[in-house]
């Protein structure tokens, strides 16, 4: 291959045309905005000059110039190159910085319309809240760059210097969090959220086809812990490929009755025996979960999700004294960053107890490498590096002092808020709750949850319809006080909040008798409903007079 054709090799003819400037035009314009129109026009005559390109970044650069302009006796001609390759650099350091507004008004006006909704708005779902600033700062931040498989202090790729530091840092304020030995757990903190966690101990620690026990979906457990509907659908992954018999709840008490999960753990004879749900307003009996496991040779694994914070605070019953396995999310009550966790004991099993008859012959537990695996490579890639920065700044809140109060309030808020449900004859579900969260059971005012819930999010409170032990139908509501605590509500506000839901129920009573149960009469009778306007405006000067926590707004 002669010289001319290593040159040219790779190279395409130079098809620009007025219509069509070729990204040399661009960076001349770009470059040349301060400059006179008489240098403008002897540029732009060098650059017609050109007649071929290679293509850079999906764009054509011209590399042919006159025979004067590669001689290094015209500095005029030097001048020219180094400014030409200026501009390239500016262009492609300058394309991708625009500020979100700029670069994407779409998107930008769609965040905006959210954090007025948040911000006029009632957040009462449980499984919510709202993140500190530091929280989201980490979230928004350069972490989100770096892909790091694999463990802290061996990944697969370079460069992971820092990122490592931060996730050794997270795993030890996870333990600290918590008040356990890092000797006898362990955790991980890379799960992408709870069901991630869930299935990746399912993953390490069964074969497909093994067995699961957790508590019935409408009795108050979660979708994870396998559940399938009346009908035999298998409805998440891990009743699709496990085999999985949930426990329920007594219909006349709405207590688990443990009784019968005893009678059934022992017949079935699970792997794994779940503890914790996503809507049971009561406290886990965690010695009982424990006794019933040992007796059927099952891993006790809980799901902690919903009352995380909760425990952190020691303001529930900590499953780390009974379980083998702990999951949760982060976010919460737990008020970080959304992903998951997992714990897990590590060093030796205890000899005066019947711990795991499955986990095999040795003294020690071999949970960690199992499920380190599963986690990565089994399941999952890179970790997100930016959530895994901002739990370590949550899991940091979570040991002080004003968690706890926060937590504390959080108890005062769900209780003071049943109590004035209570007061006005509803009907919950176990007449009350132990944590965060309380279920309305709306069947006794002949309400339809799903208008209920339409009627409550038209007057800007955001709540969830929810299984109701007993019913055909989900049958009631779901409420949770984190969220609003978070904002600096306190007791008496709940009682303002709890006006506002009877309210709603009301409008969804009158609703329902003059225009219909089904759905489109439903929707239909709300359009243009007095009632409806008037509550709505009170539920946005309330919700108005809070901080957000954040964000300023």
């Amino acid at each position: 291959m002669d010289s001319k054709s290593g040159l040219t090799l790779g190279l395409s003819s130079h098809m620009s045309t007025p219509s069509t400037p070729s990204v040399h035009t661009v960076l001349f314009k770009h470059e040349s905005s301060s400059a006179s129109s008489h240098s403008e026009e002897n540029n732009l005559e060098q650059l017609q000059e050109d007649s071929e390109t290679i293509n850079f970044m999906g764009q054509g650069l011209s590399l042919k110039r006159s025979i004067e302009s590669q001689q290094s006796c015209f500095p005029s001609k030097r001048v020219h190159v180094e400014k030409t390759m200026e501009a390239k650099r500016d262009w492609v350091q300058g394309w991708g910085n625009q500020p979100l507004a700029i670069a994407d008004p779409e998107i930008f006006k769609f965040m905006e319309k959210e954090k007025r909704r948040q911000f006029k708005g009632i957040e009462l779902i449980a499984s919510e809240n709202f993140v500190c600033k530091a929280v989201m700062e980490a979230l928004g931040s350069p972490l989100t760059n770096k892909y790091s498989e694999g463990m802290p202090g061996a990944k697969y790729y370079t460069g992971n210097h820092y990122i490592d530091q931060i996730e050794f840092l997270c795993c030890k304020r996870a333990l600290e969090a918590f008040d356990v030995d890092s000797q006898k757990w362990g955790v991980n903190v890379q799960p992408y959220s709870c069901t991630s966690a869930n299935f990746a101990v399912y993953t390490a620690l069964l074969h497909a086809g093994d067995r699961i026990m957790g508590l019935d979906s409408p009795s108050g457990g979660h979708l994870s812990h396998g559940y399938y509907t009346m009908g035999g659908k298998k409805v998440s992954a891990a009743s699709i490929f496990f085999e999985t018999l949930p426990y329920k709840v007594n219909p006349q008490t709405g207590y688990i009755d443990y009784e019968k999960l005893e009678d059934k753990a022992l017949d079935f004879r699970p792997k794994i025996l779940i503890c914790g749900g996503s809507s049971y307003p009561r406290e886990w009996d965690y010695a009982r979960f424990r006794q019933i496991a040992d007796k059927c040779g099952a891993v006790l694994m809980c799901d902690m999700a919903h009352i995380s914070g909760l425990v952190a605070a020691k303001e529930a019953a900590s499953p780390f004294d009974y379980c083998d396995i702990i999951t949760s999310t982060t976010h919460k009550s737990l008020r970080g960053p959304r992903g998951g966790i997992i714990f897990y004991r590590r060093g030796p099993k205890p000899r005066k107890q019947g711990f795991a008859l499955n986990h095999g012959d040795n003294s020690n537990y071999d949970f960690e490498e199992k499920i380190n695996f599963a986690v990565y490579p089994s399941l999952q890639g890179g970790p997100h590096n930016n959530h895994i920065a901002a739990l370590a700044i949550a899991l940091k809140e979570v040991a002080t002092p004003d968690y706890k109060a926060y937590m504390q309030q959080v108890k005062k808020n769900a209780q003071a808020l049943a109590s004035a449900l209570l007061k006005r004859k509803c009907r919950l579900v176990t007449d009350g709750t132990d944590n965060h969260l309380l279920l309305w059971d709306l069947t006794a005012l002949g309400l339809l949850d799903r208008n209920y819930e339409k009627v409550c999010e038209a007057c800007h409170i955001t709540l969830n319809k929810c299984a109701i032990y007993g019913s055909i139908s989900t049958g009631g509501v779901r409420i949770g006080t984190p969220a609003m605590t978070s904002r600096g509500c306190i007791e008496e506000d709940f009682e303002t909040i709890a006006d506002f839901l009877l309210r709603a129920a009301q409008i969804t009573s009158i609703v329902q008798r003059e225009h219909g149960k089904s759905i489109k009469d439903f929707l239909k009778g709300l359009q243009h409903n007095k009632d409806l306007s008037e509550l709505r405006n009170r539920v946005e000067t309330f919700a108005s007079q809070f901080a957000m926590p954040g964000f300023d707004i």
